[in-house]
């Protein structure tokens, strides 16, 4: 158990909390703040990624992810800086994937080639809708013809560009979907990250639902339909579902996502990031200040942790079980089993392959699509 880790590899994740605007949807830690020092926040950084590779010496660093928040608002210098201390704290693949967030506004499209020279290798934008009347009700600040233009200084600046699209929106039927998403995959794109619509407590639609005044969200069935096609027409261009909500040809996956996703570990600094680390055979998860204040505050007294938390054998098994089932590629049943101190239900795995939610091959437990469709449930039966 003391080298699990290695079946997932390292990764390090970068959480920049500032955005322009707070989308209406967003349960994400992330801030609107006119004022950013952006030297005293690198500093911070720095002062995080010398602290945690003190604890993680001689690991060979797979990928580097710059999350928010809008990290296309940090100045490419701050960018540059982070990912030169990163290489030089731990041993940088051969292949390192280092992906930054954007949105496609004018402002972050004119530093592409800026994140490029300072090591970005991989830009995730979030487009999010490909109409601007959809682009409004979803509190986003750029026009489709903005996200068109972004995109393509993106691809000229970077082999891989990945961009985020939401289904299931107000007033969207199944039809308008199938058309979106064929008009998004004519962009010549190798990545696809498309999540549905959903409301969240806390957020301004999660406070409008709450009193009825969030109008149009599709029926359920209606949205299951989306789920579908989005997996059809994805599937016959050459994107395959890889993940729940992420679709790729063949060599394009996010290896930062893989990571958590084959339950590896990861370093997380930053407001509010989370991560897993293995120390002297024990795997914790970490947790860190939210308010960007407070983390900075934090760090100057030390650690930007608000604290670490041992896992057991038992909640190893089940993050890794529930992480393995978004993935095409399923888990292993033996590694699973190694972490677990008791093997899953037989009962109710014989259960859930007679009903077509799952299959077991070569050794390895694989959610089927009618599985990862319903992956909550498939999940919640198997722990319960």
């Amino acid at each position: 158990m003391a080298d699990d880790w290695r079946n997932g590899g390292f990764g390090l994740y970068v959480h920049w909390p500032f955005c322009e605007a707070k989308c209406p949807y967003c349960d994400f830690n992330s801030h609107v703040s006119r004022n950013i020092n952006q030297k005293q926040w690198l500093n911070a950084y720095l002062r995080e990624l010398r602290r945690s590779a003190a604890e993680t010496p001689d690991r060979v660093l797979n990928t580097i992810f710059f999350g928010g928040g809008t990290p296309s608002l940090m100045e490419p210098d701050t960018v540059a800086a982070v990912i030169d201390a990163a290489r030089a704290l731990w041993r940088p693949a051969n292949d390192m994937e280092i992906t930054l967030e954007a949105n496609p506004g004018s402002v972050e499209a004119g530093r592409f080639s800026a994140y490029r020279d300072a090591g970005v290798n991989r830009i995730s934008m979030g487009v999010q809708a490909l109409n601007d009347e959809d682009l409004r009700r979803l509190g986003r600040i750029h026009t489709v013809a903005e996200a068109r233009a972004a995109f393509d200084i993106a691809r000229n600046c970077f082999e891989r560009v990945s961009f985020d699209l939401i289904y299931a929106r107000q007033h969207q039927t199944p039809d308008a979907w199938r058309a979106e998403l064929t008009e998004a995959l004519s962009m010549a794109i190798d990545h696809l990250s498309l999540y549905q619509l959903t409301i969240e407590e806390g957020t301004a639609f999660g406070d409008r639902y709450a009193v009825g005044k969030l109008r149009g969200l599709p029926e359920d069935d209606s949205a299951a339909d989306m789920y579908l096609a989005t997996q059809e027409i994805c599937e016959a261009r050459g994107l395959p579902a890889y993940e729940v909500s992420n679709h790729a040809r063949s060599g394009a996956e996010s290896q930062h996502n893989l990571i958590y996703w084959r339950y590896g570990d990861y370093v997380g600094i930053g407001p509010g990031a989370h991560g897993r680390i293995t120390l002297n055979g024990r795997k914790l998860a970490t947790e860190t200040y939210l308010s960007p204040s407070a983390w900075l505050n934090a760090v100057e007294t030390g650690s930007g942790e608000k604290q670490r938390t041992a896992l057991s054998p038992q909640d190893q098994a089940n993050e890794y079980l529930m992480m393995g089932l978004r993935v095409a590629e399923g888990l292993d049943i033996d590694r699973f089993n190694a972490l677990s101190d008791q093997a899953l239900p037989q009962d109710k795995l014989s259960d859930l392959v007679e009903f077509g939610m799952i299959e077991q091959t070569n050794g390895r437990l694989i959610a089927t699509k009618d599985g990862r469709a319903v992956l909550n449930a498939v999940i919640r039966e198997l722990l319960g």
